[in-house]
């Protein structure tokens, strides 16, 4: 691997919200990346603009659309994760509404958020679909290149076709990621980390991934141009199609916690309970189960200090499919302490003294994720929409 530093200055850094677009087709899908959403993570930068290089040069042919959005365009100018807030944190209903209504007083991050928003929102109303939004990241240790989604069967279906591992649940424990806040509109949105923040490997597996998503959505044939099997086999040698994790624990760090990863944990590397996993303000943290690390933190920007994975079975893969066609989650309105959310029609409010007795896992298998405490009640939150209008 070549981990350099220097080889991802931000001096070519396009001072425009986007970095570039294909208008192929009028009848054609739309495909939406996003990248440099963290100003430390420019291999998708440069992937991206590699892409877009080689569809205008060879001239390939295009069906329907596909828009390069950056992100954190002042963090990605310094070279830094974030300057006031994560930028991937914050994108709520709320949260732009209030944005909305104010004039001045925003900081670096609430203004690219802003922008961002009306992006999206041109980018689908001037554009046909189905839309598909791609989020481009590395992380900060070594690993090999994974999707992470909300648990839909619409996300499910499309990153299946790529030949890497897929990590659902995501969005129960960070708070307020922009996929997340896309998919609340029914579009089909994935997350790719391809590898370390500073490894050239990390760009040849983000266009890889782009290729692949080009051939996948059908906006390109796969045989239109010549180097289509040499990106296809960087994805595919991983050889983790149809593998499924799912987030069953995290560790968040506190305001001023001195919080240090010990050395040498890569993504996707098991772990026993009671293993050494850091140091907190001089306190030992051990690993509270059995299972794999996932993204642990190596870098000074960032609340997430690790997260634990377990494996998903086929088997609840397939009955999570059954349950949700046929509409099983119907019956949960059914029992006493679980009703519907008057605010949403895809939420649930839960008596948590009900919820002792229907395991988390239930709603999960039927659609239901995102488990928040409130006013003394449980709210899950359906992931399963229809294409509603972006507001």
């Amino acid at each position: 691997m070549g981990n350099d530093k220097n080889l991802f200055n931000s001096e070519s850094i396009n001072p425009s919200r986007m970095l570039g677009a294909i208008k192929g087709s009028k009848n054609g899908p739309s495909i939406v990346i996003f990248a440099g959403i963290h100003g430390n993570e420019m291999a998708g930068v440069k992937a991206s603009k590699i892409v877009l290089e080689k569809i205008k040069n060879q001239n390939i042919s295009f069906k329907g659309n596909l828009n390069v959005v950056l992100g954190n365009l002042n963090a990605l100018k310094k070279g830094i994760r974030y300057e006031h807030i994560d930028l991937n944190r914050i994108w709520k209903q709320e949260n732009i509404n209030t944005l909305n209504n104010i004039s001045s007083t925003k900081n670096a991050e609430e203004k690219e958020q802003l922008e961002i928003y009306y992006c999206i929102k041109n980018i689908l109303k001037t554009n046909s679909g189905p839309f598909y939004f791609l989020d481009l990241h590395t992380t900060s240790s070594p690993t090999i290149p994974f999707i992470t989604i909300s648990d839909s069967l619409n996300n499910r279906k499309f990153s299946s076709k790529f030949s890497v591992p897929i990590v659902l649940g995501i969005e129960e424990y960070l708070d307020g990621p922009l996929l997340t806040y896309i998919n609340e509109f029914g579009h089909i949105a994935l997350g790719f980390e391809a590898g370390e923040h500073y490894d050239i490997e990390s760009v040849k597996k983000s266009e890889a991934f782009i290729w692949s998503a080009l051939v996948n959505s059908k906006c390109i044939l796969r045989n239109s141009f010549s180097d289509y099997d040499k990106y296809e086999n960087m994805l595919s040698e991983i050889n983790f199609k149809n593998v499924y994790f799912e987030i069953v624990f995290k560790y968040t760090l506190t305001e001023n916690e001195n919080f240090k990863m010990h050395k040498g944990f890569n993504n996707f590397e098991s772990i026993s309970k009671d293993q050494g996993l850091a140091v907190s303000d001089g306190r030992d943290l051990t690993a509270s189960i059995d299972g794999i690390i996932f993204m642990p933190l190596y870098q000074e920007l960032g609340d997430d200090g690790y997260f634990i994975l377990n494996k998903i079975s086929s088997f609840w893969l397939y009955a999570s499919i059954l349950a949700r066609r046929v509409k099983i989650n119907h019956f949960l309105r059914l029992i006493p302490g679980v009703r519907m959310d008057p605010n949403s029609r895809y939420g649930l409010i839960v008596n948590p003294k009900i919820a002792r007795f229907l395991a988390k896992d239930i709603f999960h298998l039927l659609g239901y994720r995102k488990q928040i405490f409130k006013n003394g009640k449980l709210y899950f939150i359906k992931r399963d929409r229809k294409i509603s209008t972006f507001e």
